[in-house]
């Protein structure tokens, strides 16, 4: 599950960079599941944007 992680955070790194403003920083929401780690940001149209990764819908 790392490079997911990592993956969901260089994206977010990215969009930030390229001057979307953060919307949810990367990490686990509990709310949701404990397996699902997201990130999320409002890029300079104000669009959100959700980088998703929910560990129980991909094959180990």
């Amino acid at each position: 599950m790392r490079k997911w992680r990592s993956s969901k955070s260089a994206a977010f790194d990215a969009a930030r960079a390229a001057g979307a403003s953060d919307n949810g920083a990367p990490g686990a929401r509990l709310h949701y599941d404990p397996r699902d780690y997201a990130a999320g940001v409002l890029d300079p149209d104000g669009y959100s944007l959700e980088f998703v990764y929910k560990s129980w819908q991909h094959a180990p």
